[in-house]
């Protein structure tokens, strides 16, 4: 009777391992939805990087943003839930005074694309910016012009977007 008692134990716990499965645990190796990448240029050299310093960055419809000092390349995060995302760049943004700010507003407008991943890793977004909108500068207060690279935004090895000033 003892036997019967230990088999159907043993047989009970190998049964409720077998149905078990793995954690599922998204590798950090894994793609995740992309960042815009933007390099700055100098207008009188193009093919010369260019630091940007004391550079703020603000998306209009929240109010608050990032600041970069000395850069020359910033990755910016592109709305997953809308097709256009309006950004102020602020010269002199990240310091307290506000009177020696100077800023230009750009509208980015793409489509996006949502790919399965896996169950623990969910969905990426990559996006497509669209050409026959591009990049809208209502002003130009220090951004001379743009230039759009690479429109695919797959991933962050790359200059998507380069900006003149």
């Amino acid at each position: 009777m003892k036997k019967y008692i230990i088999t159907s134990l043993v047989l009970l716990l190998a049964v409720s391992f077998w149905n078990c499965e793995k954690d599922d645990i998204c590798a950090e190796t894994t793609p995740t939805t992309p960042k815009l990448i933007i390099d700055f240029y100098d207008v009188a050299d193009p093919t010369t990087l260019k630091n940007v310093t004391n550079l703020g960055i603000v998306e209009t419809s929240l109010s608050e943003g990032f600041s970069f000092n000395a850069v020359n390349s910033i990755s910016v995060p592109l709305r997953t839930n809308q097709d256009t995302k309006t950004i102020n760049f602020v010269l002199n943004g990240s310091d307290a005074d506000v009177t020696n700010d100077i800023s230009d507003v750009i509208t980015f407008n793409y489509s996006r694309i949502e790919t399965y991943i896996s169950r623990a890793c969910g969905y990426k977004t990559t996006f497509i910016l669209n050409d026959t909108n591009g990049l809208e500068i209502p002003t130009s207060n220090w951004i001379s012009s743009y230039e759009i690279i690479q429109y695919n935004i797959e991933n962050e090895d790359e200059t998507h977007v380069k900006i003149y000033f």
